[in-house]
């Protein structure tokens, strides 16, 4: 009888979180946004950090450092109708820690983020699945308009995902750039809880007054390639990516420099 209620409580419980795999919307591709979102009424928290060890200078030696520089965005996703989605981010770069100098500017800013996500179509009615994304950014250094096209084919347990995208740059300091961050990978459900994949993403920075002959380190293009993992649980969930640094990997990084040659990105996210 023991024996019995065990396994009948197992099965309860697999049933509910087999159930609860479908509340949440995941990210499979820290850098890569899928087709899929939140429906009507829907809302999501997500949390990212990302990670990469630079060089910095010592100011009690004077000497180059290794430093992990880290970013930090805070997402809540709403579902405005079952295809337009809306996106409020805070993001933020912490400073250098006391006793360091020559930080790197990193790839976001402090500030927030506002955007929408709209599927042209719901998912698998057309042979590519498409979706638009539009992105305004506001922070401590520039205000920013990104654009992107989010394309993906599944096969199966698989999904391939690609992110066309550029954003133009208005800097403070009345500069402007474009950037190019395009983005792709490959992931598959390998159980509901479990989904193993790869990506690689790239970012490349196109000044607009005086461009420079040879372009240095600093401006790109970065390309970065690696495995990623997504664990789900109900309505939690939570993904990984570490990549390395494809391009450029003889480069010997010099302090103020941002593009280590390991990216490291973690997500979570918890639908309310």
């Amino acid at each position: 009888m023991l024996q019995l209620r065990l396994a009948s409580g197992l099965a309860l419980a697999s049933a509910m979180l087999w159930s609860g795999v479908s509340l949440a919307n995941p990210r499979p591709l820290p850098f890569t946004y899928q087709h899929e979102q939140l429906g009507s009424g829907q809302t999501e928290i997500e949390q990212f950090v990302d990670f990469t060890p630079v060089r910095v200078l010592s100011e009690s030696t004077g000497n180059p450092a290794w430093y992990g520089f880290t970013q930090f965005q805070t997402e809540l996703e709403h579902g405005l109708t079952d295809r337009l989605e809306l996106g409020l981010y805070l993001t933020y770069v912490p400073s250098l820690s006391t006793g360091f100098s020559v930080g790197p500017r990193g790839s976001e800013g402090t500030g927030v983020k506002q955007r929408l996500r709209w599927q042209l179509a719901p998912a698998q009615e057309w042979p590519i699945d498409v979706s638009l994304y539009g992105e305004l950014v506001e922070n401590d250094r520039e205000v920013e308009v990104e654009a992107k096209v989010l394309l993906q084919r599944r096969f199966g347990p698989a999904r391939l995902i690609a992110n066309v995208s550029g954003e133009r740059e208005f800097y403070f300091d009345g500069k402007h750039d474009i950037v190019l961050t395009p983005s792709a990978g490959v992931t598959v459900e390998a159980t509901p809880m479990l989904q193993p994949g790869f990506e690689w993403w790239m970012r490349a920075e196109y000044p607009e007054e005086n461009p420079p002959h040879l372009r240095p380190f600093a401006l790109g293009p970065q390309q970065y390639l690696g495995p990623v993992l997504l664990l789900q649980l109900g309505s939690f969930w939570w993904s990984n990516g570490v990549y390395l640094r494809v391009s450029r990997m003889d480069h010997t990084l010099a302090p103020g420099e941002a593009f280590g040659l390991i990216w490291a990105r973690t997500m979570i996210g918890i639908e309310l």
